[in-house]
C-alpha cells in the first residue's frame, strides 16, 4: 500500500523489535565479560591485528543493523502524523546530540576519576546516569501547569549536573573531559546522523538507498589494509579524501554500511509488502539467499583482508551483514509462526534500548559502593559466563520495574 506517493511504514515490524532485544541482551552479556576470567577467546573480542570473528565482534554492528531498519519507519511515521521535513530535521540532530553527550559522557569514565575532583568513579557515574534521565526520561502527558513546570525543572536540572560534572572532571593522570572516541553510544549517533539524512533525502527510493550502501561498501574496500599490509587506496596522510570523509564521520564505510543494510532490507519488506503476504516463504528464502550471498563475499574478501572489528576490515562487514540478514528473517519467520512466547522475557531490551544499555553502570557502580562482589570461583570459567548471563537477565528486569514506574529514556 502507497500513502501519498511513499509507502506505508505504519505497520509495525515485530520482527525488527525482537533483533534489537536480542542484540541488546548479547551485547549487556558481552560487556560484562570484562568482569569475569577464563572465559572461552570466541565469546569476546579479537585483538588488534588477529584473525578472527568473536561474538564480541558481531553484537555492535547487529546493533546498527537494527538502527537502520529502524529509521524508515521512525522518519515515516512522523511525516504521517503531519510532521514537516524541517521539525524531522530537528529531531535526527535532537536524537545525535542525545547520543553524541552520553556517548562521550561515558567514554570519560572510562579513563577512570581523578581524587582531585572530589567523586569516585562510582559516584560519578550516578550522578552521570542521574543527569541522562533527568533530562531524557519520558515523562507523563498532564494538564496540569504546575506538573509541567516540574518536569521542565527537573530537564534542567539534569543539564546542570552534567554540565558541572564536564566541567570537574579529571580522568586518572589529570586528563580533561573530551570527545576522545565518542564511545559506542557516540558512534551510533554519528552513523544515525549520516544515514537517517540519507533517507530523509532518498525517501523510499530503493536506487539511491543502495547506491549508498554500495558507496560504504566500496569506500571500506578501497581504505581497508590488506594482508600485505597496504589499502587499495593509499593516499598521503591528510589528504582532501580522507578529511571529507572524517568531517562526515564516515571513517572507512564499514559503520555506515551496516545501517544502510538494515534500512535497505526495512524499505524492500515495507515496498513489496503485498507479493510478500501472498508468498511470505519466498520472502524468506531471498533472506537466506541474501545472508548465503554476504558469507560467500566474506570468503572471497578473507582472502586478502583479515577479520578484524578492530581494524573495519570488508571480510567482518560481509560476514556480520550476513549474521544480520540471517538473524533478521529466522525472527521474522518465528514471528509468523507464532513463536515468539520467549520474546516476553527480553522485551524490555528491545522497546526500551537505551534504558537497558545505562542500567549496568547503575549497577556496577552501586555494587561498588556497597562492595558487592561475587566469590572467586563464580567470577571463573562456565560459572563467570552463567554469571554474565544472569546479569543480562538482571539488567532486563531492572528495565522492566524502571518502565512500571515511568521511568523511560527515549530520545
Amino acid at each position: 500500500m502507497i500513502k501519498n506517493g511513499v509507502n506505508d511504514f505504519s505497520q509495525r515490524n515485530h520482527a525488527i523489535d525482537m533483533l534489537r532485544a536480542v542484540t541488546m541482551l548479547l551485547m549487556i552479556f558481552v560487556n560484562d565479560l570484562w568482569t569475569v576470567s577464563d572465559v572461552p577467546a570466541w565469546l569476546g573480542h579479537a585483538a588488534l591485528g588477529e584473525d578472527m570473528l568473536g561474538l564480541a565482534d558481531t553484537v555492535f554492528p547487529c546493533f546498527l543493523f537494527s538502527v537502520g531498519m529502524s529509521i524508515p519507519f521512525a522518519i515515516e511515521r512522523r511525516f504521517s502524523k503531519g510532521e514537516t521535513g524541517v521539525s524531522t530535521v530537528a529531531h535526527i540532530l535532537s536524537r545525535t546530540a542525545a547520543l553524541l553527550i552520553m556517548g562521550v559522557f561515558i567514554v570519560n569514565t572510562e579513563s577512570g576519576v581523578s581524587s582531585s575532583t572530589g567523586l569516585s568513579l562510582p559516584v560519578y557515574r550516578l550522578l552521570m546516569v542521574a543527569g541522562f534521565f533527568l533530562i531524557w526520561n519520558i515523562y507523563r502527558r498532564t494538564e496540569k501547569e504546575s506538573v509541567r513546570n516540574l518536569y521542565a525543572g527537573l530537564k534542567i536540572l539534569g543539564m546542570i549536573i552534567l554540565l558541572i560534572l564536564a566541567i570537574i572532571f579529571r580522568d586518572n593522570d589529570e586528563g580533561v573531559f573530551s570527545a576522545r572516541w565518542w564511545g559506542i553510544l557516540g558512534l551510533i549517533g554519528w552513523t544515525y546522523f549520516l544515514c537517517a539524512f540519507i533517507y530523509l533525502f532518498s525517501r523510499d527510493r530503493l536506487k539511491y538507498l543502495f547506491g549508498a550502501w554500495l558507496l560504504f561498501v566500496l569506500i571500506c574496500i578501497l581504505l581497508s589494509t590488506t594482508r600485505e599490509g597496504i589499502a587499495i587506496l593509499n593516499l598521503p596522510s591528510g589528504n582532501f579524501f580522507n578529511q571529507i570523509l572524517s568531517i562526515l564521520h564516515v571513517g572507512n564505510g564499514a559503520l555506515p554500511a551496516f545501517t544502510m543494510g538494515g534500512m535497505l532490507l526495512s524499505v524492500i519488506g515495507v515496498k513489496y509488502a503485498e507479493k510478500i503476504k501472498e508468498k511470505p516463504s519466498q520472502w524468506i528464502l531471498g533472506g537466506i539467499a541474501a545472508s548465503l550471498l554476504f558469507c560467500i563475499a566474506g570468503f572471497v574478501s578473507h582472502q586478502y583482508w583479515i577479520i578484524s572489528k578492530l581494524s573495519e576490515t570488508p571480510s567482518w562487514v560481509f560476514y556480520c551483514l550476513a549474521i544480520g540478514v540471517g538473524a533478521y528473517f529466522f525472527l521474522y519467520w518465528l514471528d509468523k509462526k507464532d513463536l515468539t512466547g520467549w520474546f516476553k522475557f527480553i522485551e524490555p531490551a528491545g522497546t526500551a534500548t537505551l534504558t537497558c544499555y545505562l542500567i549496568p553502570y547503575i549497577l556496577y557502580s552501586i555494587f561498588a559502593l556497597v562492595n558487592i562482589s561475587l566469590p572467586q570461583w563464580a567470577k571463573v570459567g562456565t560459572m563467570g559466563v552463567l554469571n554474565s548471563i544472569v546479569f543480562s537477565f538482571l539488567v532486563i528486569g531492572c528495565t522492566y520495574l524502571l518502565g512500571k514506574i515511568h521511568i523511560k529514556l527515549k530520545i
